[in-house]
């Protein structure tokens, strides 16, 4: 099967894609394009889905640099392609570099691209909930400003992700957002009972215009709701299954 690659006209001309489950050689809970290097699918399937992915972008599959995420605000910047198996801890990557791939894994949290063309820099970050509470997509744009990028010039856009209508909470977590600002009080709808609704890429997209950049948009499709398309978290512990796979949003110079 071919793959599905999801791209944006913000990110035009950098090459880039936001992959769908599609078009990989996992199979069982995992069928399709899992290149989650964490996940219990067979290390086998997992580098011939790396590796199509990397060559759909015009990449060697030693390329593609993804992380071992830890939802912090950590920061890489790459100037090479880091060793053989290395995968440092942190949730973004930016780099300056022609040729090198950066890649995030998802199943529900946000996958963010971002690029300033006229820099010749680009980024992509991990944004689960905690991450971009804490500031992850920020100090991704402050790393790219340090290679010479400018906030004002930079695009950003977040893939697929998890959306209000499939994303309960507790109060617990309302209360967390409403702690770090009142005015967070907007992303959330009212749920069954005592529960709430929360908007994960309404959140992001205010983060990110926030810190300044030129454009910031949503691709508007829902992991949860999409199986056939789309790896989630939350949607395997509902179903019970034991382990899921993880979305690979990738891109280069």
């Amino acid at each position: 099967m071919t793959l599905e690659i999801l791209t944006a006209d913000a990110l035009a001309p950098v090459r880039h894609g936001f992959f769908t489950r599609k078009g990989g050689a996992s199979s069982g809970i995992f069928a399709g394009l899992n290149c989650g290097l964490g996940s219990s699918d067979q290390a086998e399937c997992v580098a011939i889905n790396r590796a199509r992915a990397a060559q759909a972008l015009g990449a060697r599959p030693e390329s593609l640099v993804t992380l071992h995420q830890v939802h912090s605000t950590e920061v890489v910047a790459l100037g090479a392609t880091p060793p053989e198996g290395a995968r440092p801890m942190a949730d973004a990557l930016v780099t300056d570099r022609p040729g090198l791939v950066l890649g995030v894994l998802t199943a529900d949290c946000q996958p963010v691209l971002m690029a300033d063309p006229e820099a010749g820099v680009i980024g992509a970050a991990h944004a689960g909930w905690r991450g971009a509470l804490d500031g992850i997509l920020e100090a991704t744009v402050a790393a790219m400003e340090r290679l010479g990028a400018r906030a004002g010039r930079i695009r950003a856009v977040i893939g697929p992700t998890i959306s209000q209508r499939a994303y309960e909470v507790g109060p617990e977590f309302l209360g967390r957002f409403l702690a770090d600002d009142p005015d967070n009080a907007r992303f959330f709808a009212q749920g069954t009972g005592d529960r709430f609704l929360f908007d994960l890429p309404g959140y992001g997209l205010m983060r990110l215009r926030a810190a300044g950049v030129a454009e910031a948009v949503w691709t508007r499709h829902c992991t949860y709701s999409d199986p056939l398309r789309f790896y989630s978290y939350r949607r395997s512990l509902h179903e019970s299954e034991a382990d899921y796979g993880r979305l690979l949003a990738a891109i280069r110079l």
